[in-house]
């Protein structure tokens, strides 16, 4: 009896790591497939972390079984006698178990100040093409991207040429919340009557995922978005096709698009308010500001 719980012991462990590492190959992990040059720089410091973190937790982990092995109750006849007062038996041993994880806290603690600094989200990247500004807004449950030199938005979609740095400006008008496109590169917090910044750049096309990094409520499994990153000309094409087929985006639709809704289908305006996203930053700094409609600047109709 004894011998089959051994045997499935093992058996459980061995499934587990052929389950984990024979899969991992096919399992889409977005973090560790950059498809951009903050993400991929992204990739190369939760690489450096998990090989030094590895020195200490591994060997960890291989004691931690070959003890359990050693002294269980089944080998107490051929077990080491116990010996309850055995440390600061070498200063050699005392030294090593020291200085390998004090080194290790070192080497990440200049890894995470040198790439904080240098992935700065607020920090312009440089690519092939122009750069250009897409304003985000955190709604519940979904996200509102306005292009205003396009003179477009969109819901749950955002798309943007390959070799393009992208300069996002943030806000909610929704309780606070968190952007994130794995595949490009980190979240940021984005919280009502506050605005800020992250820079990307795509490095390749395809079709990417965004999520809300920040659980928000019933609808926040739902709250994802498409990334298409494309080439300069189907961008074009796009942004000429939402503008020839969307309705308008004026303060009395926000009021319509922003109530709370989940699993939020993409859809797509044109025009859109130029003064749009500084309302919806603004209203909340007064309460005379409520109303969209007579913010200052803020159109009563959609510009022509």
């Amino acid at each position: 009896m004894k011998r089959a719980s051994v045997v499935l012991g093992c058996a459980l462990v061995l499934g587990t790591v052929f389950i984990v590492f024979g899969n991992f190959g096919r399992v889409d992990i977005p973090v560790l497939d950059p498809a951009g040059s903050i993400a991929l720089a992204e990739r190369s410091v939760i690489l450096v972390t998990f090989v030094f973190s590895s020195i200490v937790v591994v060997p960890v982990f291989v004691l931690l079984f070959w003890f359990a092995w050693k002294y269980r109750a089944t080998n107490i006849e051929t077990a080491h006698h116990h010996r309850p007062e055995w440390d600061h038996r070498s200063g050699y041993l005392e030294f090593a178990w020291w200085l390998v994880p004090s080194a290790i806290v070192a080497v990440l603690a200049v890894v995470a100040w040198d790439s904080a600094h240098a992935l700065d989200p607020y920090v312009p990247l440089s690519g092939t093409n122009a750069p250009i500004t897409i304003e985000v807004v955190a709604l519940d449950w979904k996200w509102l991207f306005i292009y205003p030199a396009e003179g477009i938005a969109t819901v749950n979609e955002v798309e943007f040429p390959v070799g393009t740095p992208v300069h996002f400006e943030l806000t909610a008008d929704a309780p606070m919340n968190s952007f994130w496109v794995p595949a490009l590169g980190g979240q940021i917090m984005v919280m009502p009557g506050m605005t800020t910044q992250l820079n990307l750049l795509a490095n390749r096309a395809g079709i990417f995922t965004g999520v809300s990094g920040n659980i928000s409520g019933a609808g926040f499994s739902g709250m994802t978005f498409a990334v298409h990153t494309v080439s300069l000309d189907e961008y074009d094409r796009w942004v000429e096709a939402i503008r020839r087929t969307s309705p308008a985006l004026t303060a009395a639709t926000y009021e319509a698009v922003r109530q709370p809704s989940s699993d939020n289908p993409i859809a797509t305006y044109s025009p859109v308010d130029s003064a749009l996203y500084t309302a919806i930053t603004m209203k909340f700094m007064s309460p005379s500001m409520t109303d969209m409609n007579n913010m200052p600047g803020m159109p009563t109709n959609h510009p022509q």
